[in-house]
């Protein structure tokens, strides 16, 4: 497991390009400053164990060992109860740009401590040749 500080993360251009144009004060402090320290490499440079929007990551909590795929994905296509979370919330924000092996790192709502081991990226679209989707 390896912990990982903002600039250890990557984006692929056109996820910046999207992530930047939304408005600004729906935009959580976290993702602001990853959006600022992220390295940005293009979609077909990006590596297939990058967590990128729309990608679809096997978790591991590291306290309780549940796991779970989560699909990481723009607010207006968020189902949490079916797995698909918005990179606004504190768990999406804290997946994007992270590698398979990283840990992700984030507080609830209620200021509770969560982590989770990304054990796999099941699916990305870069990956896949679906970037522009």
């Amino acid at each position: 497991m390896h912990a990982i500080g903002l600039g250890e993360r990557t984006l692929t251009d056109l996820d910046f390009s999207r992530l930047s144009r939304l408005p600004a004060r729906e935009l959580p402090p976290a993702l602001v400053d990853l959006l600022a320290h992220a390295d940005v490499v293009s979609a077909r440079a990006v590596g297939a164990d990058v967590v990128t929007m729309h990608s679809r990551a096997e978790v591991v909590d590291v306290h309780t060992r549940r796991r779970q795929v989560l699909t990481l994905c723009y607010p207006a296509d968020a189902q949490p109860a079916a797995g698909l979370i918005s990179v606004l919330s504190p768990v999406g924000h804290s997946l994007l740009g992270l590698k398979a092996g990283d840990v992700a790192r984030w507080l609830t709502p209620m200021g509770e401590a969560c982590a989770a081991e990304i054990a796999a990226i099941q699916y990305q679209p870069e990956a896949c040749g679906d970037a522009a989707g």
